[in-house]
């Protein structure tokens, strides 16, 4: 390793451990990332031909040749980050469409019950499925909101809390915009929409029904009854048109997958269409209420400036500098230090990254993997492959081992103020029990159906 590879590492750990130590540092993970990206990519402009010349030896001595293939090369990566994130962007704002015009209410509606088991066990059901819709982050924000209105007490709403990080993460393992990482390897073709529901759904459910089974005798008795809100007169559409809007976002990011499979255009040219189709449609309703043009242009500017964009600029930042990683070769030699270590084991491999995806955050951990493993034409590695449903699986349900593992537990830690130490006691080893457990299933699937 040169001492410019080295110091490209270097400062990629460095900028990892503050993204990592986040809680500690106080300082937000977006502009560590933008700084690191910036970092990484500076020092390989220090010497480019140290890193292209052993794979391009037509371009020796030909400075305006390699400063003509980086340019490429960084036109490309940032080409397949964008991909990445105008479908985050696209996804997010139709979410908040939705949940700002009362879409989410019916949500609320569907799950309220007496019984604290019972609700449990909605609650479970309910993330689960939601987050293969939308994703882990938003189904988190979502249900929080939910439980704040049936469930008052701080330590039985604890309870549920975690389960809904649980319930999140594993729901988004199985989908292929259920969570950013399976995002990620969706877009590259690591996996596919068909391949990954129907291998990793049973593995994801039984990593959610394992740890609800243990959790549901933490709680006892009853629940008051529900106190009426006031919250669905304050709304300016309807009860129809609010279930209109639920649908018409819920089922068109159901639908994107569908449009790629029909079209073969890029997942987010199908999010363009959903978010187009359902802006359209509240405006209509905006106009037949006769709110007026200005009170429209208000409501879509603030929409718009819900946009968690800090996420979206850590996303960029993270992923253009793994990129780089991947350019001077760092990352094709890590995956062969792993194969030699494991002897090929893809099952202790990524249940290793799932392990330190509940202590680091999953996207790096993804996009690096993805650097060190090309997709093969046939074989464990090829599309569909134990390796790659095996990371989308572990990537995402072992991040809720910690509450600091995935943005489901972060946010959760954050809206309802639990402590690491009250997770990690309490909820870490019930997490663990059905991440091992998905795992086991996978194995069973694979020996008796799918080899």
């Amino acid at each position: 390793m040169t001492s410019l590879t080295l110091a490209i590492v270097v400062v990629f750990i460095m900028g990892y451990l503050c993204i990592a130590l986040e809680s500690l540092t106080k300082v937000n993970k977006a502009p560590v990332a933008l700084l690191m990206c910036v970092a990484c990519w500076t020092l390989f402009m220090v010497n480019p031909s140290e890193f292209v010349l052993p794979g391009m030896p037509e371009l020796t001595g030909n400075a305006a040749g390699i400063l003509a293939h980086v340019g490429e090369s960084l036109r490309e990566h940032l080409g397949e980050t964008a991909e990445t994130l105008f479908f985050l962007m696209g996804a997010m704002t139709i979410v908040e469409v939705v949940d700002t015009n009362g879409g989410f209410n019916f949500v609320r509606d569907s799950i309220q019950t007496h019984s604290k088991r019972g609700l449990l066990w909605r609650i479970a059901f309910m993330t689960f499925f939601l987050s293969a819709i939308l994703d882990n982050l938003t189904t988190s924000i979502v249900m929080i909101m939910v439980l704040r209105k049936l469930v008052a007490d701080k330590q039985d709403r604890m309870v549920y809390a975690a389960l809904v990080i649980i319930a999140a993460n594993s729901g988004g393992a199985f989908s292929p915009i259920g969570d950013v990482t399976t995002i990620m390897l969706w877009i590259a073709g690591s996996i596919t929409t068909v391949g990954v529901i129907t291998e990793i759904l049973v593995p994801s459910l039984v990593s959610m029904l394992v740890p609800a089974f243990i959790m549901q005798y933490m709680l006892k008795g009853k629940l008051p009854a529900m106190v009426a809100s006031a919250e669905d007169s304050t709304l300016a559409f309807t009860r129809v048109q609010r279930r209109i809007i639920f649908f018409l976002g819920v089922g068109g990011l159901m639908f994107v997958p569908i449009f790629r499979y029909l079209t073969d255009l890029p997942p987010y040219m199908g999010i363009l269409l959903v978010l187009g189709v359902l802006w359209t449609a509240t405006e209509i309703f905006h106009r037949r209420m006769h709110l007026g043009e200005d009170s429209m242009s208000a409501r879509v500017i603030a929409l718009l400036r819900k946009i968690d964009m800090g996420t979206i600029l850590f996303f960029l930042g993270i992923l253009m500098a793994v990129g780089c990683l991947a350019e001077i070769g760092v990352l094709t030699a890590m995956g062969r230090g792993l194969d030699s270590v494991s002897g090929g084991n893809h099952y202790l491999v990524t249940g290793i990254i799932g392990v330190l995806s509940s202590i680091v955050d999953n996207v790096p951990l993804v996009a690096g993997c993805m650097g060190m493993y090309p997709i093969a034409p046939t074989g464990d590695m090829a599309v569909d492959g134990i390796f790659w449903q095996l990371l989308a699986y572990c990537a995402g349900v072992g991040g809720s081992m910690l509450i600091i593992g995935s943005a489901a537990g972060v946010v959760v830690m954050g809206l309802e103020k639990i402590t690491f130490g009250w997770y990690m006691k309490r909820i870490t080893w019930v997490a663990f029990v059905g991440y091992l457990a998905g795992i086991l299933v996978y194995w069973v699937e694979r020996m008796l159906f799918f080899d």
